[in-house]
């Protein structure tokens, strides 16, 4: 299959998907739809969706193949069997004799024994795995890359429903601790010295993206490239601005990610996301979710701070792209004269969008001494604690 006719079968795929998701009724039936279409598209003869729940379980939601009275019967846990393993690892996962694989677990519930070829990818939200998409073939059948990422584009979409709360309530999507009626002590790691104390803002909470499926991918290309140029001209401002102030190790940190800013790969990835009938922003959201789901099982210290650079950068082009004023300015809150900024993670540049005189410290559930947000941190004499597990 050449490129074109690929990208051209993933967006008409696509479109059908959102037509079925627009089209209303009940999410259960939604989704019975969409696993027909899936399987008409893709040439395969199963296509399930496997949905995580509360206590890292996997249950099958919907499925065009298998028998139908497994569906909500058949449950993995996260790391059983090649579904669960898709899920614990964020990975996607192709075979062409599934049953010979050393994590195959059988469920006869399902009649899946007359299925050999298997080709399953993670269902990512914010790099949170919301559920598994597979296809099935009753041959031995190879999978081709260009399907794996057809599904994966696809698997995007699919996770716009899954996160909206019709198919399993957002409470049971959260992870939860304690019976919140005593104060929590948290514990963390100093990354900046200082001690502070105010008023909890939480760092960038973005506006949801509104459409997802491209209708003219040239347009969006262009989007694309405007925005990402837009983003370079609002990061050598601030690195001209940033310098004026002096010297120091800061500076460096900046300037390399400036070059992170220019990667052709990343911007690669991301133009064909497009190309497979993405708009520009959820193109940007599917790599970024590919980032964080990776970055969660980097242990190179140089390669995670690469990764959490990038995943600032993703932000940062998308509000450039939905059209902020002043580039991702829009997307500061505006903060109180004492305020403690918390945050699951975050970049260098991030860190300088806010108000250094009204900043009295920043919490993060993740971070190192090392990371090029708590050496800007440390530059600006801003306190910063890392490593607060369940901070958000």
């Amino acid at each position: 299959m050449d490129g074109d006719t690929q990208w051209a079968g993933s967006r008409q795929l696509l479109k059908r998907i959102r037509a079925v998701m627009a089209g209303g009724g009940e999410a259960q039936l939604r989704l019975d739809k969409i696993v027909e279409v899936i399987a008409r598209d893709m040439v395969a003869e199963v296509c399930s969706i496997y949905v995580k729940r509360a206590g890292d379980v996997l249950e099958l939601f919907a499925t065009h193949g298998l028998l139908k009275e497994a569906v909500h019967g058949t449950r993995l846990r996260v790391g059983e069997g090649l579904v669960g393993d898709i899920a614990a690892y964020s990975r996607p996962l192709a075979l062409s004799d599934a049953s010979k694989h050393p994590l195959f677990a059988y469920r006869p519930e399902t009649g899946e024994e007359r299925f050999s070829s298997f080709l399953g990818v993670q269902v990512l939200r914010g790099g949170r795995v919301l559920g598994v998409l597979v296809v099935q073939n009753q041959s031995m059948r190879e999978y081709a890359g260009e399907e794996t990422e057809t599904l994966e584009t696809v698997a995007m979409v699919v996770a716009e429903l899954l996160a909206s709360g019709e198919v399993v309530e957002r409470v049971e999507q959260v992870a939860s601790d304690g019976i919140a009626l005593k104060p929590l002590r948290l514990e963390g790691v100093k990354l900046s010295g200082g001690l502070a104390i105010g008023q909890a803002v939480l760092h960038r909470q973005h506006a949801p993206i509104g459409e997802m499926v491209a209708q003219d991918s040239e347009a969006e290309l262009e989007r694309l490239a405007e925005g990402v140029q837009t983003m370079h001209d609002a990061l050598d401002a601030m690195l001209d601005n940033v310098g004026r102030r002096g010297a120091g190790e800061h500076i460096e940190v900046l300037e390399t990610y400036r070059q992170i800013a220019a990667d052709r790969g990343w911007i690669r990835r991301i133009r064909q996301a497009v190309e497979g009938g993405l708009t520009a922003e959820a193109a940007v959201m599917k790599v970024q979710s590919d980032t964080r789901a990776r970055m969660s099982h980097v242990q190179d210290p140089y390669l995670r701070e690469r990764l959490l650079d990038l995943e600032d950068l993703a932000n940062r082009l998308i509000q450039h792209l939905m059209g902020g004023a002043n580039g991702d300015e829009a997307a500061v809150p505006e903060l109180p004269d004492d305020a403690v900024l918390v945050a699951r993670g975050m970049g260098p540049a991030e860190l300088l969008d806010y108000d250094a005189a009204k900043l009295r410290a920043v919490v993060l559930e993740e971070g190192s001494a090392n990371s090029h947000v708590a050496i800007v941190a440390r530059a600006l004499d801003i306190a910063m604690i890392g490593n607060v597990r369940g901070a958000l």
